[in-house]
């Protein structure tokens, strides 16, 4: 046994080479912001709350989530407002939103037109003062998707900011 060990100790290295010589990683980011853009004073930025995830079948996906993966699902809300049905999971330090197009005109049904699979949606960020907020982004020339906030899943005022001024991701602000 013992020589065993020392046989797939010595050929284990073989297998992980990465251990042995670490590789720097540098990752980069660039936005179209300036660097005397930051946050106002008047409004901070708070924890995420939740990432969004477009499917094509909510009950499927409902079921993966409880059943396979043992996650505390929530039940189906549609939002008549917003275009979609969502079924919250509940990850202990954040949450997932699966979100199902209701009705044709959905913007979830778009995505998922392009997007056969479904795939994230969107990422929610809270935040303390959404009016102060939308107003010092709009200042810094953020796109926001709607005129005035409008209620989210969450009975809360959300807006949602353009993914061309975000890195390429659709940011969802929502007040804490």
């Amino acid at each position: 046994m013992a020589r065993l060990l020392r046989v797939a100790g010595a050929s284990a290295a073989g297998f992980f080479p990465r251990l042995q010589t670490p590789v720097p990683t540098v990752r980069t980011f660039s936005m179209s912001l300036t660097s005397n853009q930051v946050a106002s004073p008047v409004w901070n930025l708070g924890r995420l709350n939740h990432i969004a995830i477009a499917v094509q079948d909510l009950e499927k996906s409902k079921a993966f989530y409880k059943n396979v993966l043992g996650a505390q699902v929530g039940e189906m809300a549609p939002i008549p407002e917003h275009g979609v049905s969502v079924v919250f999971v509940n990850l202990g330090n954040t949450k997932m939103e699966l979100l199902h197009p209701l009705g044709n005109d959905s913007p979830i049904a778009g995505f998922l037109q392009k997007n056969k699979a479904g795939g994230m949606h969107h990422i929610c960020i809270e935040v303390d003062n959404i009016n102060a907020a939308m107003m010092d982004l709009k200042e810094k020339k953020i796109r926001i998707l709607s005129e005035e906030p409008k209620i989210g899943a969450h009975g809360k005022p959300v807006i949602f900011l353009h993914p061309n001024d975000c890195g390429g991701v659709l940011v969802e602000l929502e007040q804490a």
